[in-house]
């Protein structure tokens, strides 16, 4: 069942008639798995009515091993596999995602589109722009927003339980992703990625530090390269000052310790407390104040923690993304507009390109908002 252009008000009409939602996927890679299994494991729960039922990769012989395993059609284009679905996860490198969303939006397909959504702020506004004159329905892979972790720093923000938050620091590190489980060696082309660490992996970071603390109103930084890779920074440090009056510090690097993967540290410090984790998935989150030391466990829903997947880290890993794309799934079904949106992801675009003007320009303060 195909659908028509459809505007934010009316999108019930593009969910009306769906039963079983056919999804697509477009790059075969490690994300396309981790969504894969995540969907496969709710739908053998009964949380989802969905069905993989094609996938396409330019590496033809990756696309037939994910297709074997999903037992869905491996197709010879992308269009070939838009014209057989309901909705697609677009997991491709950077680089070819404008064209995927153009296409999906051209066959009025829904639209689940990994971050980073372009190469630069440009390509991140045309898609941006794609997406809503289409009206089709689009959510962009942000996934921290549905962490339990941050969740709960969001609520302790937000509550004031300790006073005003003061500031924040952010701590995320990894390996070069262009090794190891990842085996993205276009991530070290800039042609491809755009960019390195800050629009790859710390896209991330500066969206959820928007969503758990405020608006950033300026932003310095500067970025540095280790590894060699033209245009593809490894380290970058950003200070921040938040619409809110909190200030914040974000360092971002991508090393050669193959043993350490992706690993992220947050401490807040309040008027009247402070509050740390280094596990960005379900915490726990520690507590330091005049009552003492607490130790908050910042549990997953019952329905994330019960799904057929295994316990260890891969298992962890496939959860965080299970939340995101149910969330997908649901508000297509329901006739909702998903979230985090495209524009949300185009916002987050210009967080990255604040820091890299930042850094252009000698760490002089940039304003995201004005971009």
């Amino acid at each position: 069942m195909h659908h028509g252009v459809c505007d934010l008000g009316s999108k019930a009409a593009w969910a009306e008639g769906i039963v079983n939602l056919r999804i697509g996927f477009l790059g075969t890679g490690l994300i396309a798995w981790a969504h894969s299994l995540a969907l496969k494991a709710m739908k053998d729960s009964g949380i989802v009515d969905v069905s993989i039922e094609a996938c396409f990769d330019s590496d033809a012989n990756r696309s037939s091993g994910f297709a074997s395993i999903q037992g869905c059609s491996a197709k010879d284009s992308p269009g070939e596999v838009l014209d057989a679905v309901d909705a697609v996860w677009i997991c491709t490198s950077t680089a070819a995602h404008r064209e995927l969303v153009a296409l999906a939006c051209e066959k009025g397909v829904a639209v689940f589109c990994e971050k980073p959504l372009g190469r630069d702020l440009e390509e991140a506004t045309a898609i941006g722009d794609l997406v809503a004159s289409s009206g089709i329905p689009a959510q962009v892979g942000l996934v921290l927003r549905s962490c339990p972790v941050f969740r709960s720093l969001e609520a302790v923000i937000g509550s004031g339980e300790f006073g005003r938050l003061m500031a924040i620091s952010l701590r995320d590190d990894q390996f070069f992703p262009i090794q190891g489980h990842y085996g993205s060696t276009w991530r070290a082309d800039v042609s491809k990625a755009g960019g390195g660490t800050v629009i790859e992996h710390s896209i991330h970071d500066l969206d959820i530090l928007r969503f758990c603390v405020d608006v950033p109103a300026t932003i310095s930084a500067t970025t540095s390269c280790f590894s060699g890779y033209e245009g593809i920074e490894d380290s970058a440090v950003a200070s921040i000052s938040f619409e809110g009056g909190a200030s914040g510090v974000l360092v971002s690097t991508w090393h050669q310790i193959l043993s350490r993967p992706s690993t992220r540290r947050v401490e807040a410090i309040f008027e009247n407390g402070i509050v740390w984790f280094e596990d960005d998935f379900t915490g726990p989150m520690h507590i330091i104040n005049d009552g003492g030391n607490e130790v908050r466990a910042c549990d997953s829903p019952d329905w994330v923690t019960e799904l057929p997947l295994s316990k260890d880290e891969i298992g962890l890993a496939i959860r965080m993304y299970a939340a995101a794309d149910r969330g997908f799934v649901d508000a297509l079904m329901a006739g909702k507009a998903p979230s985090p949106s495209i524009a949300e992801g185009v916002f987050a675009h210009k967080l990255v390109e604040a820091v890299y003007a930042s850094a252009r320009g000698g760490g002089v303060p940039i304003d995201p908002r004005s971009l």
